[in-house]
């Protein structure tokens, strides 16, 4: 075993302890006031750290406002290049010394007292009422405050109901818009709700509108400017003397003279038709809304003959003939030769079917292969049919009497029929006729007292539509 004691570390002289002494000195102070970016970080972020609860809430203030100033700024696309352009203009306008704080606090106590909320699926009046904090009791005090209180629960997609509430939560004013025209309020007065209706009287104007039927009369028309509801008066007027579900033919057009109600400038609506003319194959229909002296309104031609005629030629509109009259017809559910005393038109399962004629019903009910069948007497000569009804309008009975035009059924397929469709017969004395071949009887024309009078309003309207119609088409071949 080896005795000998471990050697000592060797001794350096005391001069060169003090010299590394210094040197470690030296370097100490040098890192103390010359740190290195990683070491100021630190610092950086330890000063945040530290910083008081009252300065913490200050930042958050800042932060907040800054937010606020950028959402304020961001109008359009445009908007964000051009703010975004010097960030040295965003930050300045964040500063808390050069935005005040009050316009905050004003839309706050706004926001606390008015409120409003959207319409949609599902919505009742009561889930309004509770998205804006009012309790149940709110909404029966509500309905139960005067009849018409409760076309507030009538509610529409997308309709805007406006709340106005006191400093304590209650209700004091409910307000909606239900169109362009109308709107609806109810305030809170010391007697309890007070209900009131507003009705802006538009003024009227008069436009015109000329179309070229291409593919359909519905997309001409909307492509022309014409409403759907127009569209349908036009081929009401003109119903009479063109089959609008079998006549119509490209290249037919038409021009109409219509009134237009407008509120501040917007066209919120439109009117009645007051002159039209329709060319279908060639052959040019007029027509000119007219009044009375009894107060009677009607439409006739530009010369003063009835528009309106005993019959119109179809009792649905825009609907498809599916088979023609014919005596020598094979049934398709019979398969054999059977007389088809009557025309066929098909259209979706519901759709409207029309007395096309005034009289008096004298059966509504199931009659055999028919199904579903109304049968109108008009007067002593004529009679017309209507069978495979899914079923009857309201009111259409057994001797109840009907008017023109006036909805007495809907499409079905009821009895032998192969699919939906109303089978209409047109009789004559008993005779069967084909309705589509048959001259109507006409109604009786402008009064000799009152033609004078007609045509002052008549003529206008017929050199308006030539005038218009020319300046377009002369300002398209531009």
């Amino acid at each position: 075993m080896n005795d000998t004691p471990p050697k000592a570390p060797p001794l350096y002289p005391k001069s060169h302890l003090l010299a590394a002494s210094g040197i470690a000195a030296l370097l100490s102070l040098a890192l103390l006031v010359f740190p290195s970016s990683d070491v100021e970080a630190k610092k950086t972020n330890l000063t945040l750290e530290l910083d008081t609860p009252v300065e913490q809430f200050k930042q958050e203030q800042d932060a907040q406002q800054q937010s606020q100033a950028t959402e304020d700024t961001t109008v359009s696309p445009f908007a964000q290049i051009d703010n975004g352009a010097d960030e040295s203009e965003d930050t300045a306008a964040t500063e808390p010394e050069t935005k005040p704080a009050a316009p905050a606090a004003v839309a706050a106590v706004k926001g606390a007292t008015h409120k409003e909320v959207v319409v949609s699926k599902g919505d009742t009046l009561s889930t309004l009422f509770e998205k804006v904090g009012l309790p149940p009791a709110a909404v029966h005090e509500v309905i139960a405050s005067d009849k018409q209180a409760k076309q507030f629960s009538q509610l529409k997609n997308g309709q805007v109901l406006q709340f106005e509430l006191t400093p304590d939560g209650n209700l004091k004013q409910l307000h909606s818009k239900l169109s362009d025209l109308e709107s609806i309020s109810l305030s809170r007065t010391d007697k309890g709700y007070t209900f009131t209706r507003d009705v802006s009287k538009p003024n009227v104007r008069t436009a015109y509108v000329h179309g070229v039927i291409s593919n359909s009369l519905s997309q001409s028309a909307q492509r022309a400017g014409l409403s759907h509801s127009m569209t349908m008066d036009m081929a009401n007027i003109f119903g009479y003397d063109v089959d609008f579900a079998q006549d119509i033919r490209k290249g037919d057009e038409f021009d109409v003279i219509y009134e237009q109600k407008v509120v501040n400038g917007k066209t919120v609506a439109t009117g009645n038709i007051l002159s039209a003319r329709f060319t279908n194959r060639g052959k040019t229909y007029t027509a000119v809304r007219y009044t009375n002296k009894q107060g009677n309104t009607n439409y006739y031609t530009a010369d003063g003959n009835s528009m309106r005629k005993a019959f119109i030629r179809t009792p649905v509109e825009y609907a498809r003939i599916s088979s023609m009259f014919s005596m020598g017809r094979k049934h398709p559910i019979l398969n054999k030769i059977r007389a088809h005393k009557g025309i066929d038109y098909a259209a979706p399962r519901g759709t409207p079917i029309k007395a096309t004629g005034d009289g008096k019903v004298i059966l509504a009910g199931r009659r055999g292969g028919y199904g579903n069948t109304v049968i109108i007497q008009h007067g002593e000569t004529y009679r017309t049919l209507y069978g495979h009804m899914q079923g009857f309008a309201k009111g259409i009975q057994n001797g109840s009497s009907v008017k023109q035009g006036q909805v007495i059924g809907y499409i079905g397929t009821t009895g032998l029929s192969t699919g939906p469709h109303v089978h209409y017969e047109f009789q004559v004395n008993g005779v069967h006729v084909d309705p589509l071949g048959q001259k109507l009887p006409m109604a009786d024309p402008i009064a000799k007292s009152e033609k004078q009078r007609f045509m002052q309003e008549s003529q206008p309207l017929m050199a308006r539509m030539d005038q218009e119609k020319a300046t377009m088409l002369a300002s398209s071949k531009r």
